[in-house]
């Protein structure tokens, strides 16, 4: 039947999204997929922020990438990486522009909400050997107890050796465990806020039960824990002083529904974009302007320290590309920076029909519509926003097109409700312009996050379009 005149009117001018999942060809389903099973693959491997350095420069080393520090002079098409306190990474495919005309970055950031462990964490108290711990990031405190965790991080010690620490990933492993009241035992508790439910001093993590065997001595289950760490590792309890222990779920990324469509995992806030960026990465080849890719730290506790992009190491991971570029010469990294463009590849809040006043039903992130466009992010009257300039939107816009990307506009929830921010800002505050565009995931910052795999897929689609 042929359309009518406001029918083709409105199909021509009116925003008309579609599920990604319609449009998809039988082959391109089977791409979509394969890509979800390799990036929950690493995911596996990387729950951590060190974790997610160490396995992603293994796939840049795989891929012809070298250590920028192995690397004296550059060139057109050179692949190359920096490791900052193994922590962070910045790589690069150098460009056949000089950089001074700009650079095209995609930023992520491989920190995700978790419990660490206190300097001084270990105590008995009535027979049980628990560990005192302080939560990173924004997590709601409820959400981490009567759930296996495992146990990753370093232990540094005086002489220099470096111990590393995985324990409840393998199969065989112990877990950790942290409790809460059975509902017979917690009216008291049942008249909090949700928010003070648990406490951050509740958060105890178990750590054993068995007192060693001599009575003439105190803090037997303690002591005998702190007999099979040095036993094991070779450390004794002061060595917690100078560590880095981290407590994450030991769940595995696995398919979620009935017909796998989705992705449940921990940490997915933000190393899905990191996964995407890096994947993107490698299919960069002989770009006109130099390709960068940072995924960085600390992200969730406001960019801040030595690995966060508040730091100036990525200035320093800049000027030394441009000194090797043969760019070297005064102001030339201010001058780099403000012809640059960035995305801040950062997750959205997808909308979730369960809670569905949270958000504002027509600028929501839904799940299975590709990558989210976030102009601008903060709270409530764009507070401590970065607005990306509408020209750079216009532009991003014909790249995804051009590249066939699924993409939507969308705000973190509604405008008195709450909001966010992202590495953009420390980026706006170097002189480039920069967007946010990343995944929407459900139930953002729980021990278990909700991805769709065509996004995710889309998601890579969208920054190796931009980088290229």
């Amino acid at each position: 039947m042929e359309k009518t005149e406001g029918e083709v009117l409105k199909e021509k001018l009116f925003n008309n999204r579609r599920n990604g999942w319609e449009d998809l060809s039988e082959e391109e389903r089977k791409e979509v997929f394969k890509f979800a099973d390799e990036y929950m693959f690493y995911l596996n491997q990387a729950k951590t922020e060190k974790e997610i350095v160490t396995t992603s420069k293994d796939i840049l080393l795989k891929n012809n990438f070298k250590d920028l520090k192995e690397v004296d002079s550059l060139n057109p098409g050179d692949k190359v990486f920096w490791v900052n306190r193994g922590r962070a990474l910045y790589m690069a495919v150098i460009g056949s522009e000089k950089m001074e005309n700009g650079l095209n970055i995609v930023a992520a950031h491989g920190d995700s909400p978790r419990i660490d462990l206190k300097q001084n964490p270990l105590y008995e108290d009535n027979e049980f050997g628990l560990l005192k711990t302080h939560y990173y990031g924004g997590i709601r405190k409820y959400q981490w107890t009567t759930i296996p965790l495992s146990m990753h991080g370093v232990i540094a010690k005086p002489n220099g050796e470096r111990i590393n620490v995985s324990v409840g990933e393998s199969e065989g492993d112990p877990v950790f465990y942290i409790t809460d009241l059975p509902p017979h035992l917690s009216r008291a508790q049942d008249t909090r806020k949700l928010s003070e439910g648990v406490e951050g001093e509740e958060l105890n993590i178990v750590a054993g039960s068995i007192p060693y065997d001599d009575k003439k001595i105190s803090e037997k289950v303690k002591l005998n824990i702190l007999r099979i760490l040095n036993e094991k590792y070779g450390i004794k309890e002061i060595d917690f002083t100078s560590s880095e222990i981290e407590f994450v779920p030991a769940f595995k990324a696995k398919s979620v529904g009935f017909d796998e469509s989705l992705i449940g995992a921990y940490g997915q806030d933000d190393k899905v974009c990191c996964y995407a960026s890096l994947r993107a990465m490698l299919e960069v080849n002989n770009p006109t302007k130099t390709a960068i890719c940072v995924l960085t730290d600390k992200e969730e506790i406001g960019f801040v320290g030595v690995t966060g992009m508040e730091s100036r190491s990525f200035e320093r991971f800049i000027v030394e590309l441009l000194e090797k570029n043969g760019e070297s010469y005064p102001n030339n990294i201010e001058k780099t920076f403000s012809n640059s463009r960035v995305i801040s590849a950062d997750v959205d809040a997808g909308y979730d029909p369960t809670f569905s006043s949270a958000f504002e039903n027509y600028n929501a992130a839904r799940l299975g519509y590709g990558v989210c466009i976030c102009k601008y992010t903060g709270a409530r009257g764009k507070s401590s926003a970065s607005e990306a300039p509408a020209e750079f939107v216009a532009d991003l816009r014909r790249i995804y097109d051009e590249n066939n990307v699924k993409y939507v506009s969308s705000e973190l929830g509604r405008v008195d409700k709450g909001g966010g921010g992202t590495i953009a800002l420390t980026f706006a505050n170097r002189g480039m312009e920069v967007v946010d565009c990343g995944v929407p995931v459900i139930s953002m910052h729980s021990p278990y996050e909700l991805t769709s795999k065509v996004d995710v897929y889309n998601a890579f689609k969208a920054y190796r379009g931009f980088l290229k």
